[in-house]
């Protein structure tokens, strides 16, 4: 069985204002990232530096459909191939919208399993922490590096 998931969240905000806080590298390094080098665009590489994983992690983005849709491929935990990585924006009305997380694409050993497990946990992180970055302004990750 292939190691892949989805998590989904409801954020309180207009679809437009959701997707801009995603493909927009300075709101993304307000809650997600500690720095992104471009806004994701279709064809693009994009890189992402995160506090606690050392690095910049390429992020090759292979689909953006405005307010509906992100698709991406970045290097699997333990390297050497990618997976790939979903984000569906659906509005629920005008003032709600809901997100949906899937990455697939893992190994099916143990350490891909493991690396799904750990991503997946990491996707729902970020969903909260974009809900409290858009609609209470604060970065739940800010002081979190260890």
């Amino acid at each position: 069985m292939e190691p892949k998931f989805q998590v989904q969240l409801k954020i309180q905000k207009p679809v437009a204002e959701v997707f801009d806080a995603v493909i927009n590298p300075k709101k993304l390094s307000g809650y997600f990232v500690q720095a992104a080098s471009a806004p994701m665009v279709e064809g693009t590489t994009v890189k992402w530096r995160f506090a606690e994983v050392p690095g910049e992690h390429d992020v090759v983005i292979r689909t953006v459909a405005k307010d509906e849709r992100i698709v991406f491929e970045w290097e699997a935990a333990g390297g050497g191939y990618n997976t790939r990585v979903e984000m569906l924006f659906k509005p629920i009305d005008e003032r709600n919208t809901l997100v949906q997380i899937r990455e697939s694409g893992w190994k099916t050993d143990e350490k891909g399993i493991e690396a799904s497990y750990d991503n997946c946990g990491g996707w729902m992180h970020m969903m909260l922490c974009l809900k409290a970055y858009l609609e209470f302004g604060i970065n739940l990750r800010a002081g979190g590096a260890f």
